[in-house]
Order: C-alpha cells, then structure tokens, then sequence
C-alpha cells in the first residue's frame, strides 16, 4: 500500500489511518486484538486513539483504548515496529486533569505510554486548544518530551484557524517544534475546514488527517431512516443529526458514484476526501474484519473529476 508522507513530520502513513476510539468500547479486547492483526496484513499500520478514549461510556474513565493497543503490541512482540502510534492529550481525563499546560502535558504523556507500553508515541496531538494556556508554554512542552525521546512529532486537533496560525507562528518565532499535522472534523457532511483550515494547511505545509471521516457511520448507508439509528450505540448519539434532506442527497449521490466504480458507499466517500488538495489520509474505525477490508480497498480507489464533482454539489450548502 503506497504511503502518504504527513506533512514535514518525517512519518509515512497509509492512506487510511485506523481510528482506535472504538477499542474497548463497541469493540472488546479480543476483537480489537483481530481488528488490529488485519490492520497489519492490510497495510494499515497507523493507529490513531487518545487517553480520553472512552470516557462517555458509564463507568469508563479514560484510556481504555490506549490500553487496549497496549496489551495488543505486548501480546505481538516485534509488533511496535511496524505501526505508528497516534494518540491525543488534552481533553478532560474526568478526576484526573485536562489542558494544555505543561504540567498536564508531561503527566498526561507518561500516563499514555504506560497504557500503551511504549517507549515513544510517534505523534502526539493537542487534542483540542487551549485558550487559558500561551501557546509557548504548550509547544515548550512538547519539545522537552521531544527531547526526552518520548515523541517523534506533534500535530494539532480541533483548532481554528486563526489559533493554528498564531501556534506555528510561535514555533517559527521561538525556535519550538511546531504542529506538523492538523486532525480536523472533515467529511462530505462536514465541509467547514475548506474555506480557511485546509487552505491553510497547504500553505504551511501540514498534513491533514481527518477524523469521523464517514461521518459517524452516516456516509456507509447504514442509517437510511430514523428506525436505522438503532443499529448502532452510534446512531442515535452521533448518525441522528445528518438525516436531512441534505443527507439523503448525499446518499443517493454516493450509490450513484459507487454503482459507477464498483465501490461501496464508504469507499467512495474516503476516497473522497483523498481527492481533496491538501488531504493526507482519512482516519476511520472499524468493529469488523468486513469493515476493515472495506477500509482498506477504499486506499485504492480514484475517482474521477465527474464523481469529485457530483458529491461536492449534492454535499454543499
């Protein structure tokens, strides 16, 4: 499987990045261990999660599925090898902390090695911003656990436009290590970043890893009517809000599209946002081999002007 390069970051991932937030929780520790073993053999070898995964489960409190990959890479010895870790600080560990200060930072990084039982995480994000804390005390931060050799690279999430430029304008006035990829909310249904994020990222030179890249499940077709929400815990917590006219448009456009290149409706939809300047690689979860598979073909998949074009206009306004 041909790799992207993610921005200046020195790190090459596949064009699909396999999102951890489903592990110990729609998806247990035995299966997450087969998920994880096809991930491999598919070519899928970067593994997003975060230590707030998956604290919205009653009774979790964060770091589930960090630590879930944890006993996955102790149970495959050789395995940290061959995959990329990915995971998140930021937001709140309930009981715990949450931010962007140094402090938490440095807590909150030892905290997820240990859950992951690693001895560096190869890209550490800001999962969210922090407005309370100068961005040259976060981005300090970040470069002592760089210079410990606990982090290979750093990349933002959830940041605006305007805080994402005054944070690599600190790097560049600093000397500090700066944000080499940005993991933005971005999807056919979810089209805010195009007018200043994305532009923004082509300039300065950022790869951009979309999350909920099949928005929530929507852009399968799994969830087509109201009584479809239930087949998921994701349905009606998350699918719920794109069943509008809008949503249906982009539906009967992704048949079409799909019908046309022998594709699924997930795959064209990643494939999608692959056709996007400026895109680096989708990240997207699966909970079954099927799933995965599917994942993985979409890697391959080029669609054509015509298609860009005919899910750019059923998905705007």
């Amino acid at each position: 499987m041909r790799k992207r390069a993610l921005g200046r970051s020195g790190l090459d991932v596949p064009p699909v990045i396999v999102g951890g937030n489903v592990f110990g929780w729609t998806v247990d520790q035995a299966a997450a261990f087969r998920l994880l073993d096809a991930c491999v053999d598919a070519g899928l070898d970067a593994i997003d999660t975060a230590d707030v995964y998956s604290t919205w489960v009653p009774g979790h409190a964060g770091g589930e599925s960090e630590t879930v990959i944890g006993a996955w890479l102790r149970a495959r010895p050789g395995m940290r090898n061959r995959v990329l870790i990915l995971t998140k600080c930021g937001m709140a560990m309930p009981g715990q902390g949450k931010g962007l200060s140094p402090a938490w930072i440095m807590r909150a990084a030892d905290a997820s090695l240990r859950r992951l039982g690693i001895e560096r995480i190869d890209l550490y994000q800001a999962h969210q911003d922090d407005p309370e804390v100068p961005v040259e005390e976060t981005l300090g931060a970040f470069a002592r656990l760089i210079e410990q050799g606990k982090v290979r690279a750093i990349g933002a999430s959830n940041y605006t436009a305007p805080r994402l430029r005054a944070a690599l304008d600190a790097s560049a006035r600093h000397g500090l290590p700066r944000y080499e990829s940005l993991q933005p909310h971005y999807n056919l249904m979810e089209r805010g970043i195009e007018t200043d994020l994305l532009p923004l990222c082509r300039e300065q030179g950022l790869g951009v890893i979309p999350y909920f890249a099949l928005a929530a499940g929507f852009l399968t077709g799994k969830y087509r009517s109201e009584a479809d929400l239930d087949k998921s815990p994701r349905g009606r917590r998350s699918a719920a809000k794109y069943l509008t006219d809008r949503g249906r448009r982009v539906l009967a456009a992704l048949d079409q599209v799909a019908a046309r290149h022998g594709a699924t409706p997930a795959q064209v939809a990643l494939a999608w946002l692959l056709a996007k300047p400026g895109i680096t690689a989708p990240i997207a979860s699966a909970t079954t081999p099927e799933q995965l598979a599917e994942l993985a073909k979409a890697g391959s998949l080029a669609l054509d002007a015509g298609s860009v074009a005919a899910l750019d206009a059923a998905s705007s306004g």
